[in-house]
């Protein structure tokens, strides 16, 4: 492998790298979970949508990945709607389940603030690559080389687990080992598959540490991972984010510092 400065810059990435991403996503993150109150949450929503604007987000992946989070957003709110804390005044009530004023301000705080924090770490995440994010902590974090290769390397494996169990299917329906018992069946293909991975594992570990993946303490890498101005400006919008959105909720009176609960 060549070393960083000896990179070829056709090679680097044409993005903003993963790391300043990891960052932003972390700063808005840590912003919002020291209050639970729905002004600070839409004000940040705001805040990313804009950014995700400005940083040229493909719509349609942004579309699809949000629909999920809001979706289990959703689902967040409702359970703190049917059984959060009441206060206030009582509009349902059955059993354990009650729905007042306060469990309707508390489920619409949750869902904005699930919103909030779990979109910028998804969207922005839409055109990293596992190569370009390992590339970033190892040179850019300084992680060291044998997590970030080790974690990459086990995160590549990932897409072969589904074929690996349709093979293992087939083999044993192959064998007449499959064709009744279906939850046993599962059971013995699911251990089966986890035994495969460990051997496999093992393999991939030595063939990495044979090559010289995991060099002490200094390695060389293949492609540079530039950290400039883009990165800077991205990680100060997400400062500018967090700033915004604790300084109108300070402002309006919302502010509800969670270590005050």
């Amino acid at each position: 492998m060549t070393g960083p400065d000896l990179a070829d810059a056709s090679v680097a990435p044409r993005t903003i790298n993963p790391v300043a991403k990891l960052l932003t996503a972390l700063i808005i993150a840590g912003a919002l979970v020291l209050s639970v109150d729905w002004v600070s949450a839409l004000t940040a929503l705001v805040g990313e949508i804009a950014l995700f604007v400005a940083i040229g987000t493909k719509l349609r992946a942004a579309l699809t990945r949000s629909a999920v989070v809001t979706v289990a957003a959703a689902l967040t709110a409702v359970t703190i709607l049917l059984y959060g804390q009441p206060s206030g005044t009582a509009y349902w009530h059955f059993a354990l389940v009650t729905v007042s004023d306060g469990s309707i301000t508390l489920a619409l705080a949750t869902f904005l603030r699930v919103l909030a924090i779990a979109l910028p770490s998804v969207i922005l995440f839409i055109d990293v690559e596992p190569t370009e994010l390992a590339d970033g902590l190892g040179q850019v974090l300084r992680l060291p080389a044998r997590f970030v290769l080790g974690a990459l390397a086990g995160l590549r494996m990932i897409g072969l687990l589904g074929q690996d169990w349709q093979y293992l299917g087939y083999a044993r329906r192959a064998r007449g080992v499959a064709d009744h018992a279906r939850l046993r069946r599962i059971a013995g293909q699911a251990f089966a598959l986890l035994v495969f991975a460990v051997r496999r594992g093992s393999k991939l570990a030595t063939a990495m540490e044979a090559r010289g993946f995991g060099a002490y303490p200094t390695r060389t890498w293949a492609r540079r991972s530039p950290f400039g101005g883009r990165e800077f400006g991205l990680l100060a919008a997400g400062f500018a984010i967090a700033a915004a959105a604790i300084a109108v909720s300070v402002a309006s009176g919302a502010w509800n510092f969670i270590g005050a609960r």
